[in-house]
């Protein structure tokens, strides 16, 4: 039997359905189906009928005072079905717990979503001025810390065309220190260092991201203390995913 590309399978209202769906998600607020249809160039009656689908198996649901639309409850439990069989997430968590009762700072994991980077999970700080959570936001990969980090790791990983490289100096810098420290990227203010995780078999698996305000992520502080015990959070969270490597802290 002649093998056939992916995308010869794929049934193009089912693909429509998810594009609805996923649209909704990208949403911060409930959203009008006249949004939905321009932002995807569907018609409305198109639009209606699949929500009222999802509507129908709690997907989505409609605030019936103003015919908006948001996720409902169905998306939010199969996503934490999802998140709760993930290995990463489960080894990960509770020592990003640790690292934030020791530093006080947001810390989040970040991985590679096609040309994006998703931010998947995180542990809040205590502090009063925090910044707005990131979890579910997805954003370019060249534009934010870890997205920089994954570029320069797995060069290989997407496109080398247009906006999805970094220069070539770049990369190699932030290969041989092994972490990615920016300020703006992920807003005005913001400032975000990044060190990789890794798998058995040295398979680059995300990010840890330490995320606040730069008026208190210094330079001093990250280069004394932040930095170094960020590497060794990274370093005993990839041990517990199978990357056994005794240098590894030194390394990253």
């Amino acid at each position: 039997m002649p093998s056939r590309d992916k995308d010869s399978y794929c049934i193009q209202s089912v693909e429509n359905a998810l594009d609805v769906l996923e649209a909704l998600c990208d949403e911060d607020e409930d959203v009008r189906i006249s949004r939905l249809s321009e932002k995807l160039q569907m018609n409305k009656t198109s639009v209606f009928r699949l929500l009222a689908t999802f509507e129908s198996r709690g997907y989505v649901e409609r605030k019936d005072d103003s015919g908006k639309y948001r996720l409902g409850l169905s998306a939010y439990e199969i996503g934490q079905k999802l998140l709760s069989r993930m290995g990463l997430l489960r080894q990960a968590h509770p020592v990003m717990e640790r690292f934030v009762r020791d530093c006080d700072e947001t810390l989040y994991l970040a991985v590679q979503r096609d040309r994006e980077v998703l931010f998947l999970d995180m542990v809040d700080t205590s502090q009063q001025v925090k910044i707005v959570s990131l979890v579910g936001k997805r954003f370019p990969l060249q534009r934010t810390a870890p997205g920089q980090l994954l570029l320069a790791l797995t060069p290989d990983s997407v496109s080398t065309t247009g906006d999805e490289t970094l220069p070539p100096a770049k990369a190699e810098l932030i290969r041989k220190n092994g972490y990615v420290l920016e300020t703006g990227g992920l807003g005005e203010g913001i400032c975000c260092l990044a060190t990789p995780l890794f798998e058995s078999g040295g398979k680059l698996n995300g990010s840890l991201c330490l995320v606040g305000p730069d008026f208190r992520l210094t330079k001093e502080r990250i280069e004394t203390d932040l930095l170094p015990k960020l590497k060794e959070t990274s370093a005993i969270i990839s041990s517990k995913l199978g990357f056994h490597n005794p240098y590894l802290s030194r390394q990253i």
